[in-house]
């Protein structure tokens, strides 16, 4: 029964950390990809 519950507690920390980890990689890419937005936006209008 120990084990089962190590293994569970186990389980769920890992669950959390990688979570977090894709939540802060996506929130870092949203980031980037709106940098790059806005310089292409700037680009685009300084040639008109």
């Amino acid at each position: 029964m120990e084990a089962l519950k190590a293994i569970f507690k186990f389980m769920v920390a890992s669950t959390l950390i990688v979570g977090g980890v894709l939540i802060g990689v996506t929130v870092f890419a949203s980031k980037k990809i709106d940098s790059f937005g806005d310089k292409l936006q700037d680009l685009l209008h300084k040639n008109n």
